[in-house]
């Protein structure tokens, strides 16, 4: 799973990194920043309910595809 941040729809409210802080970080406006550029297994969770918690669901997750790792 990937995350992406819509920096357009992204207010800095800062949910994100309240409720999954080992997940995401904040720059020094406020904004999240992902830790992972892959959520491992054992956080997947807590990033879905960061995201669900968004107010400007400005929070993408993106499941691999299978198709994805043909050549």
């Amino acid at each position: 799973m990937k995350i992406r941040i819509d920096a357009e729809r992204c207010s800095g409210h800062g949910r994100c990194y309240a409720i999954a802080p080992d997940v995401f970080d904040e720059d020094e406006a406020g904004y999240p920043i992902p830790h992972f550029d892959e959520v491992p297994l054992t956080m997947r969770e807590a990033t879905l309910a960061a995201q669900l918690n968004c107010p400007e669901q400005a929070i993408e997750l993106v499941e691999d595809s299978p198709e994805a790792d043909l050549p």
